[in-house]
């Protein structure tokens, strides 16, 4: 009778029976993910440690003012780099913002999923998302830089950029979408309102956190690759700012993987302000998604 006796400490409305603690299977699960986690917490740490230990000395105004220079580092800077990476990253969220969101819309709204189009539709998204960024910047060569003609400029690396993150777009963009209750439609459409004017007066102000939230993620994904732009022609050694979506360019990850293969130990302090610039832009928007979420979220 001892065994069916409720615990008096359980937790509410879940019942343990006395006299049988948690399996050891279940204790040696736990202890494997706290000891994974803080595996990984205590690296990334010391890491950050490093990378802000040596650009301590480089972390002043030059770093933002100056442009790279190879023969002096010590008054060298990343302005073009980061300037580059402003314009890279804006007209990449011009690109590929409005088209992802449409698309979200059409495949969640009007999209009949028993077509063979959309189901076609829906594969190649799924699989775009995993496909690695070099083959997107082999893809952008070939077919943006040379095909059409753009050569090795901010338009060429910011439509590549925006195909390597559309799927991810598209997929937020879906579950913030889905994630909207039924009743909210049918009570607008019981009213009188087209299907449009749902979508567009109900539906999306609802999603527009989870929307916000995946495209801005997804951004913070595209400003960090320097792979796909090294074979689109990303400049390491860049001395003025783009003026246009026509002009050369660089940006912050090429310029850093500039500075550390240098051997002067000036160029390691160079590298790691560069780095700080770069986690400081990617916290920034980061907090921005977060920040987003909690304010214009809805609990229904």
């Amino acid at each position: 009778m001892a065994s069916s006796v409720l615990e008096h400490d359980a937790p509410p409305g879940v019942p343990r029976l006395k006299g049988r603690g948690t399996p050891w299977r279940e204790r040696f699960f736990r202890l494997s993910l706290w000891t994974s986690l803080a595996v990984g917490v205590i690296f990334l740490a010391g890491l950050l440690i490093y990378v802000v230990y040596e650009a301590w000395p480089r972390l002043d105004s030059r770093i933002w003012t100056n442009f790279p220079d190879i023969i002096d580092p010590t008054n060298a800077g990343a302005q073009s780099a980061i300037m580059g990476t402003i314009w890279v990253i804006a007209f990449t969220a011009l690109y590929c913002l409005p088209t992802g969101i449409l698309a979200a819309i059409y495949l969640e709204e009007y999209a009949d999923p028993e077509r063979w189009w959309n189901k076609l539709i829906e594969i190649n998204i799924q699989n775009l998302a995993a496909v690695p960024s070099i083959v997107y910047g082999i893809l952008g060569l070939g077919v943006i830089s040379r095909g059409l003609g753009f050569g090795q400029t901010v338009l060429t690396a910011s439509l590549t950029l925006s195909l390597l993150v559309l799927p991810i777009v598209i997929i937020a963009s879906r579950e913030a979408i889905r994630a909207v209750p039924q009743s909210i439609r049918q009570a607008s459409l019981a009213l009188g309102a087209t299907q449009w004017q749902t979508i567009r007066l109900q539906v999306l102000p609802a999603a527009v956190p989870g929307m916000a939230t995946g495209s801005i993620l997804a951004l913070s994904r595209a400003i960090g690759e320097a792979a796909p732009l090294l074979l689109l022609g990303g400049l390491t050694f860049i001395t003025f700012n783009p003026t246009g979506v026509q002009s050369q360019f660089t940006v912050l990850p090429i310029q850093i993987f500039n500075w550390i293969s240098q051997s002067r130990a000036e160029f390691v302090s160079l590298a790691s302000a560069a780095i700080v610039i770069l986690l400081v832009i990617l916290l920034a928007m980061n907090s921005l998604a977060i920040w987003l979420r909690n304010r214009y979220a809805r609990r229904w």
